[in-house]
């Protein structure tokens, strides 16, 4: 269940500036990798070869930087529910970087800020800052600005 629920435009309106609080956490496993690597065909060793990773410069296999990204979609959803709106879609990224690898074995959790919340013809977009965190580690895997829009 989402830490916030918002119900039409002008419940997502209220948020700008809001803690949207952290999602759960999830582990990353090799076979979610070794997926990630089949789909889009990124074989490299740091990824795929624990025995060769274990010696390299990470001590273990990590998790593709696109596949980090992509997990932001359903810990997303751990953060808010949007309701009462005929859709909403992912707009893009602003200042998306990676400051520190995920290591198979590792858990990661998202945390969001509501920016800012603008309006659009037939709706708004929503500015949300994304930290994806690495358990006991001090870098976030992942920082950006993700931007939402949804329609009345």
């Amino acid at each position: 269940m989402a830490v916030n629920t918002a119900n039409g435009l002008d419940e997502i309106r209220a948020l700008a500036g809001k803690d949207l609080g952290k999602s759960a956490w999830l582990e990353i496993t090799q076979d979610r990798v070794n997926l990630f690597a089949d789909a889009t065909d990124d074989h490299q060793w740091i990824h795929v070869d624990p025995e060769r990773a274990a010696v390299g410069p990470f001590g273990a296999t990590i998790a593709h930087g696109y596949l980090t990204l992509s997990l932001v979609i359903p810990l997303f959803n751990d953060l808010l529910t949007v309701t009462g709106i005929s859709m909403g879609i992912n707009y893009g990224l602003d200042k998306l970087r990676f400051p520190a690898p995920v290591k198979v074995g590792s858990k990661i959790r998202l945390g969001g800020t509501m920016a800012q919340v603008d309006d659009v013809p037939g709706g708004v977009q929503a500015s949300v800052d994304l930290a994806l965190e690495i358990e006991g580690e001090a870098k976030p895997a992942l920082a950006a600005r993700g931007i939402y829009r949804y329609y009345a």
